[in-house]
């Protein structure tokens, strides 16, 4: 049985608990391989969380003995567990006896506060990044990854990317049909691959004022493949090509024309992490047309190629297939294990 043991604190996120424990748990539902979750703090005082919730740690951290298969620190308010050398040092000592070491969001100024992340390369959420740098200049931050793998250590962004990387522990352990399962269980995505931004082009741009161009933004991720000018997107929002433009702008910080190439962008991107389609096929369906106007749109937004992007960040599962033909034998096994 694998165990895991979840760091805890007052100010703890809740969700950075909680979210990585029900993945770790159906997964090992799924596989009958149960993990032994267990959540300990400095002392076996209930915690309370940022939200208003109280967590009872399992145990003290004096009382933890034998070996750790995975131990995580979940984020939150985490600037008194940072400064708090008796978690700090015992941190350090219990990384020693892990297999592997992480965090969740806001819980890698921890790690950094007891070493773990010296020399190494490491995510946390994105309004932390710039702090985490400044304060642990040994720490090479990725301000855009989900989540970061750097020699048995790994670390997360915010919040439900917890749950990412809990999927990808579990992939690591059960397989990949084992996460895959879990999330769909868990009705999330059948996770994101750690390099993939925490930005998507809806979260970076703002939601428009007017209602033309809200509308507008809802309609466009359905319609990549169509003729995207200024022209008939003006159409379309009952407006001048002008003021159009100037409208846009304004409002979203991006012209139409770079807003449409980075929603085009982020589709490709998930079809190459998630799926086999080839390559000219997902330019076709994206809108690009061709391979080479798709490939100097990743060179302008992401520094490499489609062909490069895809070798970096595709999960195993949609090397030769799309990710239906791993999930029907999943449905088969459920079917014959209920006759």
């Amino acid at each position: 049985m694998r165990r895991v043991l979840i760091l805890v604190f007052d100010g703890v996120q809740s969700l950075d608990v909680t979210g990585p424990v029900e993945v770790f748990n159906a997964a090992g539902r799924i596989a009958r391989e149960p993990y032994r979750i267990e959540t300990v703090a400095a002392t076996r005082d209930p915690v309370r969380t940022g939200s208003g919730l109280t967590i009872v740690p399992d145990r003290a951290l004096a009382s933890v003995r034998g070996p750790i298969d995975t131990l995580l620190v979940a984020g939150g308010e985490v600037e008194r567990a940072a400064r708090d050398e008796r978690v700090t040092r015992w941190l350090a000592r219990a990384a020693t006896r892990s297999r592997r070491v992480g965090s969740v969001c806001s819980g890698a100024f921890v790690l950094a506060a007891a070493g773990l992340l010296d020399g190494r390369r490491a995510a946390t959420h994105w309004a932390h990044a710039d702090q985490l740098a400044e304060l642990f200049p040994s720490v090479d931050v990725d301000r855009d990854a989900i989540f970061v793998h750097d020699a048995g250590v790994w670390t997360s962004a915010g919040v439900t990317a917890g749950m990412d990387l809990a999927l990808a522990l579990v992939e690591e352990d059960l397989g990949r049909e084992a996460a895959l399962e879990a999330a769909r269980w868990l009705v999330i995505y059948a996770r994101r691959a750690g390099g993939q931004s925490q930005f998507s082009s809806h979260l970076r741009a703002q939601i428009a004022e007017r209602e033309p161009l809200r509308e507008l933004q809802e309609w466009l991720p359905g319609h990549l493949n169509d003729d995207l000018s200024i022209e008939r997107l003006a159409q379309r929002a009952c407006m001048s090509p002008r003021n159009f433009a100037r409208a846009f702008r304004r409002e979203l910080a991006m012209t139409p024309a770079a807003y449409v190439e980075a929603l085009r962008v982020d589709h490709a991107r998930q079809r190459l992490e998630s799926t086999g389609q080839k390559v000219d096929a997902i330019a076709r369906d994206c809108g690009f047309g061709t391979v080479e106007t798709m490939r100097r749109a990743f060179h302008r937004r992401l520094g490499v190629g489609p062909a490069e992007y895809r070798h970096r960040f595709q999960s195993r599962g949609g090397q030769d297939a799309d990710r239906d033909s791993v999930v029907r034998p999943l449905h088969r096994a459920r079917r014959d294990r209920a006759v």
